[in-house]
């Protein structure tokens, strides 16, 4: 993959996502998280150690969330909740080409990083956690439930105003150790990433989440890692996560900051411990399941073998003479009696065939 280059793709609702690749080796794959812009990043002196970090041995693949930095800024309402932000990574992974990859979940990350990993469990080797959380502050107790309430208000008040006082408190909450370069930057980056009604949607939506039940699901080795003081998501949380995760292994971090800076000690660890992790082993991928009624007629099944012989719908049209528009009809009513569905329909389908076709009816 190219080194440090910005693209776009769609959405399944249709808005534009912006995504950044860097790097080269085994790829990495991170879920969004909150106030990032993938072009300042670079020159950002709280995220950049991250992306060469990370991307010294690895290709990094990283996106800006809906409404955020390079991604389209004009969304609805009722377009920040769970289910968009998992289609969304699963936008991402689908337009970046990678096939099997490490899913990082910085923060709210994290509960992308564990849907994304239950859904689609063949595409993801690795689970690495930082600071992440199962479930939002509308889902703890009632101090942190109103805590996320009055910080809701701060930031429709206080977020586009040029004087960064508001923004301060949101900047002392997640550098406490920052330098004054640190601080100034992370108070810039709230007014540029979002506009202050998409920041409080944001984070509004981030706090009703709960994918604790599903956490029990993953069958991803998993690395959690967690700051011991971080005051924006407390330690309890990253225990609790790496408590339900089934084999999940569990890595205590000193420090106050909820993203790790460069001059931070815990930080060379972290990185030394994320790359130990990802040089095991990984999840087997699955064996495909078999459907119980195989169902297909001798021309959709015509179809899906070349499919698996990677053939594009054109070049399956021109091979049996018919036209793109039946091919594609055949495909979906293949889909729909495998009972696939998304992007990544056509993988599974031909991984289905070739499944079927080695084992004895």
């Amino acid at each position: 993959m190219a080194t440090r280059r910005i693209a776009f793709c769609t959405a399944a609702d249709g808005l534009r996502l912006a995504f950044g690749v860097n790097g080269s080796g085994p790829p990495i794959v991170k879920a969004a998280n909150w106030m990032t812009h993938i072009e300042h990043d670079w020159q950002s002196p709280v995220w950049r150690h991250w992306l060469e970090g990370l991307g010294a041995h690895h290709t990094l693949v990283r996106y800006d969330e809906r409404g955020c930095g390079l991604s389209d800024r004009n969304v609805g309402a009722d377009a920040f909740g769970f289910e968009q932000w998992v289609a969304d990574l699963e936008a991402v992974v689908d337009a970046a080409g990678v096939e099997r990859f490490a899913l990082l979940g910085v923060s709210q990350g994290a509960a992308l990083a564990i849907a994304y990993a239950v859904r689609h469990p063949e595409r993801v080797s690795h689970i690495v956690i930082y600071g992440g959380y199962a479930r939002g502050r509308a889902r703890r107790d009632d101090v942190q439930r109103e805590e996320a309430e009055v910080l809701e208000e701060v930031i429709r008040v206080g977020w586009g105003r040029s004087n960064s006082a508001f923004r301060r408190l949101f900047t002392t909450l997640f550098v406490p150790d920052g330098t004054p370069e640190q601080m100034e930057w992370f108070d810039e980056i709230q007014r540029t990433s979002a506009t202050p009604e998409t920041a409080a949607r944001i984070w509004r939506a981030r706090g009703v989440l709960d994918v604790t039940d599903l956490a029990r699901r993953v069958r991803t080795p998993t690395l959690v890692a967690h700051a011991r003081d971080d005051a924006v998501v407390s330690f309890e949380e990253g225990r609790l996560i790496a408590t339900v995760i089934p084999g999940a292994r569990f890595l205590p971090l000193d420090g106050h900051s909820h993203i790790l800076l460069a001059d931070e000690p815990a930080w060379p660890r972290f990185l030394g411990e994320v790359e130990t992790f990802l040089e095991g082993p990984g999840a087997p991928v699955p064996e495909p399941a078999r459907p119980p009624a195989w169902d297909l007629s001798d021309r959709e099944e015509e179809i899906l073998a070349l499919v698996a012989d990677g053939l594009s719908n054109e070049e399956i049209a021109a091979r049996l003479h018919l036209s793109v528009r039946t091919v594609e009809r055949h495909l979906s009513n293949i889909y729909a009696k495998l009972r696939l569905t998304g992007k990544a329909a056509r993988a599974a389908a031909a991984a289905r065939f070739a499944h079927a076709a080695r084992r004895p009816a």
